[in-house]
């Protein structure tokens, strides 16, 4: 009996390709075609799961996730769902935190550039000049922070007397040194902003340099204002005629009143020029070296 050959039981190549084809099909309705070639890492858009086919309910956090309109008609939801939590501002500080503080070269070189330390001016090195930071309540009603440069002999005496007024909640608008307004009085007054050390700009000087209580950082310009001065160069109020009338009201200065009070018990005068000026207080003029009331020196 003559044997027939035997066939060779190979696949045939149209076959492994049908094959492979229709894993693709299924892999790309799994989505994981895409997310081998993409590497996508963000989070689950609302669009829906990504997977076919039925899946468990994943565990949720509180909160996340879409909620349903009727929590009764999901047995696995949290029939009261959780609050955003709304966001916390801090604590006010409760005190003034005075500090006296160096003034730095860097803020040295930034009066310099500024104009505000030339020739003729009494104040010739940082070494001469202090820093006041202390906190102080708004016109908002919140606290803020704020720095004024005086002389290193007032120091302890402005840190005493911003600390009562921060106590008896006197709102001050702003309080920064003049270098920030490049030693323009005028912008500082206008910006409404709480100031002491400045030796003027020829066009903006009150008085000789040597003699002047702001060049030599012991004079002090508070809510211009609410508590305006006559500028005799103008013969106007300035900043504004607004709040020229000396009645009660929010950040104005008026005698017998706890500012006027808490400068006049260390030794600062009010007014020390013969033209209205609400504003301004001094320890003298011509500005002479001071004493401190509290440590005699």
């Amino acid at each position: 009996m003559t044997r027939r050959p035997s066939r060779s039981r190979r696949t045939p190549l149209r076959w492994v390709l049908a094959l492979l084809l229709t894993g693709v099909l299924v892999l790309s309705g799994c989505g994981a075609v895409e997310d081998l070639f993409t590497g996508d890492e963000s989070a689950p858009t609302s669009s829906g799961p990504t997977s076919s086919g039925p899946t468990s309910p994943a565990p949720t956090s509180p909160g996340s996730g879409p909620e349903p309109t009727d929590p009764t008609s999901d047995p696995t939801s949290d029939p009261t769902p959780t609050a955003e939590p709304s966001p916390t501002r801090e604590p006010e500080p409760t005190t003034a935190d005075a500090r006296v503080r160096p003034v730095t070269r860097t803020q040295w070189n930034r009066i310099v550039a500024a104009g505000m330390a030339y020739a003729g001016c009494p104040i010739t090195g940082r070494e001469q000049l202090r820093r006041v930071v202390v906190n102080h309540h708004t016109f908002d009603g919140r606290v803020r922070r704020g720095t004024l440069v005086v002389n290193a002999d007032v120091a302890r005496s402005v840190a005493r007397i911003f600390t009562q007024l921060f106590d008896q909640e006197f709102p001050i608008r702003r309080m920064r040194p003049l270098e920030h307004y490049d030693g323009d009085s005028h912008a500082s007054l206008r910006a409404d902003n709480t100031a002491s050390y400045n030796c003027r700009r020829p066009d903006q000087i009150n008085a000789p340099q040597q003699a002047s209580p702001h060049a030599n950082g012991r004079a002090i310009d508070i809510n211009p204002r609410e508590n305006p001065w006559i500028d005799l160069r103008c013969q106007c109020w300035f900043p504004g005629p607004e709040f020229k009338e000396r009645t009660p009201g929010p950040g104005k200065i008026l005698e017998g009143g706890p500012v006027w009070q808490a400068f006049i018990d260390e030794g600062w005068i009010w007014q020390n020029i013969d033209v209205p000026d609400y504003m301004h207080f001094d320890t003298g003029y011509p500005s002479v070296a001071f004493r401190d009331p509290e440590t005699g020196r």
